[in-house]
């Protein structure tokens, strides 16, 4: 099977609604699996800083090209989308994976412990 590889694009074009482009179901029929980060303030960081928060995205879910299906970043609202095939713990694996390389990351509904800050 040929493996899957991720496009990187800058380009300042209006975005497709997420509701026409991410898939709910995978090749087999299967209902898919989708989570919602938030990268604060990344529209207006410089374009080297946007590059590299890319780049790290890419390279956290490098380990995961084969069970994900769409993978959305909204420079507009500073938001990471990402739908992957249903399996038992990787929403986990993935979340941590982004978060170890761009710490910054938010999962959308997490709870953050202000004591933690």
């Amino acid at each position: 099977m040929k493996e899957k590889e991720v496009t990187l694009s800058l380009s300042i074009n209006p975005a497709e609604p997420l509701w026409r482009i991410a898939p709910t179901r995978d090749k087999a029929g299967n209902r898919t699996s989708d989570l919602l980060m938030i990268i604060p303030r990344l529209k207006s960081k410089p374009r080297h800083h946007i590059q590299r928060t890319l780049s790290e995205i890419e390279i956290a879910l490098t380990p995961f090209r084969q069970l994900i299906l769409l993978v959305n970043v909204d420079m507009k609202l500073n938001t990471l989308w990402i739908s992957f095939q249903t399996q038992p713990g990787l929403f986990a694996k993935i979340i941590s994976a982004v978060k170890l390389h761009v710490p910054e990351a938010v999962l959308v509904g997490e709870t953050i412990n202000p004591l933690n800050k």
